[in-house]
C-alpha cells in the first residue's frame, strides 16, 4: 500500500497499517513521547472483558455506534421519534440524523450539561445524542447550510454557565456538510447504489464519507488537491497518518440504518478502533502507554502535535491487540464478537470507568487543544 497517495490514504486499511507500524517503532523506542508495556495488556483485557460482562451479562453487545446515546430516563427516544414505515425511506431519515449527530459529538467538556423534556439531565456523549436528537425532531437540522453557532448554542443549552467546547466549530462542520453534501441522506442512495446482491462491506461505508465529506473538515492535510481529513504528520514516519475517527465512528453509526433499509453489512472488522480519548485513555490509564515525560500530563496539547497523533494512532493498533484477548476471556469468537462489540461493551465503557476512578472530572488524561471537530 502506498501511504503517499490520497486514494490510498482515505482507507481504514491505510489506518490500520500506519498505526502498527507507528507501534512497531515505539515498541523498539523510537518515539521519543510514549513508551509501550505491552505487559500491561492483560490488565486493560481484564478491565475491559469486566466492563462487558457488568454492562452486558448475556454478552449480546451492540455495535459501538450513535445509536447508544439517544436514551434518556430510561427512554429509547429514537423508538419512540415519529419516523417512515418504508424501509428505504427509514435509512434514509436515520441518515439525516445520525451523520449531524456525530459531527456534533466531539469532546463536550466536563461542565456541560443538557436536561431533556424526559427530565434527565445527561453529560458529554448522551447529552449531545439526545440534543442532537431533539434539534432533528425540531426540524433544525433540514436545511444543514443554515445552522449557527447561536442556533448550536440555544439547542445545547449554553451558556456562560454550562459551557460547550467547540460551538463555533460544531456549527461551521454542519454547515459546510450542507453546502457540500445536502441532505446526509443523499449518502444513503450512494451507499445503497455500491451494494451487490444486497451486500455492503463496511470500508466501503468509509470510503463514500471520506471522498465525499474531505471537503468539510477545517484546516486539514491535503494532497494532490484532495482534502485528507483527519490525517497528520509525525516526525517518525515518512508520510502521513491517517486516522479518519469520526468518520469511522460515523461508519459504525451507518451500520444499523443500512440493515434497517435490507442491505447487509459485511466485513465490520475491516473498519479500525476508534482513536479518541476513551480508548486512549484507557490505554494510559492502565499503563500500556507511557509519557517518556510526566510533566506532559500537565500541558496542553495541540490535535496535529506529535505527542496526540502519536497516541491516537497507537490506540488504534493496541486495540487490534486488545481485542482477541477480550474475546479469548468472554469465549467468543471474532465473528460473533467484532472489534464494533468490543468497542460498545468494551473498551470505550472501561476507558470511561477508568477515567472517572482516575480523575473527579472523570475527563481523559491528556489536555488537548480541541476545535471540537477530533475528538
Amino acid at each position: 500500500m502506498d501511504l503517499n497517495s490520497a486514494a490510498d490514504l482515505l482507507s481504514a486499511a491505510a489506518v490500520r497499517a500506519r498505526a502498527h507500524e507507528l507501534l512497531a517503532i515505539a515498541l523498539d523506542g523510537g518515539l521519543d513521547e510514549w513508551r509501550v508495556d505491552l505487559a500491561k495488556l492483560d490488565a486493560a483485557a481484564d478491565l475491559t472483558t469486566e466492563t462487558v460482562r457488568a454492562n452486558y451479562p448475556d454478552l449480546n453487545v451492540p455495535f459501538h455506534a450513535r445509536w447508544r446515546h439517544f436514551n434518556a430516563g430510561g427512554r429509547d427516544l429514537w423508538a419512540e421519534a415519529s419516523k417512515p414505515a418504508d424501509r428505504t425511506a427509514l435509512g434514509r431519515a436515520a441518515f439525516d440524523l445520525v451523520i449531524p449527530s456525530v459531527l456534533l459529538d466531539a469532546g463536550a467538556g466536563p461542565g456541560w450539561r443538557y436536561r431533556d423534556a424526559t427530565g434527565a439531565e445527561l453529560a458529554r456523549s448522551e447529552g449531545l445524542g439526545v440534543a442532537s436528537l431533539r434539534m432533528w425532531q425540531a426540524g433544525a437540522l433540514d436545511d444543514l447550510s443554515q445552522v449557527t453557532a447561536a442556533s448550536v448554542a440555544e439547542a445545547f443549552q449554553v451558556s456562560e454557565d454550562n459551557p460547550l467546547v467547540g460551538v463555533d466549530g460544531r456549527a461551521a462542520l454542519l454547515r459546510r456538510l450542507g453546502e457540500t453534501v445536502g441532505r446526509p441522506s443523499r449518502l444513503f442512495d450512494q451507499m445503497a447504489a455500491r451494494a451487490e446482491g444486497g451486500r455492503l462491506p463496511a470500508p466501503v461505508i468509509l470510503e463514500v464519507l471520506l471522498a465525499e465529506l474531505g471537503p468539510i473538515w477545517p484546516g486539514r492535510l491535503s494532497l494532490d488537491g484532495v482534502p485528507l481529513g483527519d490525517c497528520w504528520r509525525h516526525p517518525a514516519v515518512d508520510g502521513f497518518v491517517p486516522i479518519h475517527k469520526l468518520s469511522q465512528w460515523m461508519s459504525y453509526s451507518l451500520i444499523e440504518p443500512l440493515q434497517w433499509a435490507g442491505i447487509e453489512v459485511v466485513d465490520i472488522d475491516g473498519l479500525t478502533g476508534l482513536a479518541e480519548y476513551r480508548n486512549g485513555g484507557l490505554f494510559v490509564d492502565t499503563g500500556v502507554l507511557a509519557l517518556r515525560d510526566p510533566a506532559d500530563l500537565a500541558r496542553e496539547h495541540p490535535v496535529d502535535g506529535p505527542l496526540v497523533v502519536g497516541w491516537r494512532a497507537l490506540t488504534v493498533a493496541l486495540l487490534d491487540r486488545l481485542a482477541p484477548l477480550v474475546r479469548e476471556r468472554l469465549g467468543v469468537t471474532g465473528e460473533a464478537f467484532p472489534l464494533a462489540r468490543v468497542l460498545e461493551g468494551g473498551s470505550w465503557a472501561a476507558g470511561r470507568r477508568v477515567a472517572r476512578e482516575r480523575r473527579a472530572d472523570g475527563g481523559p488524561p491528556l489536555k488537548i487543544l480541541s476545535d471540537g471537530t477530533v475528538f
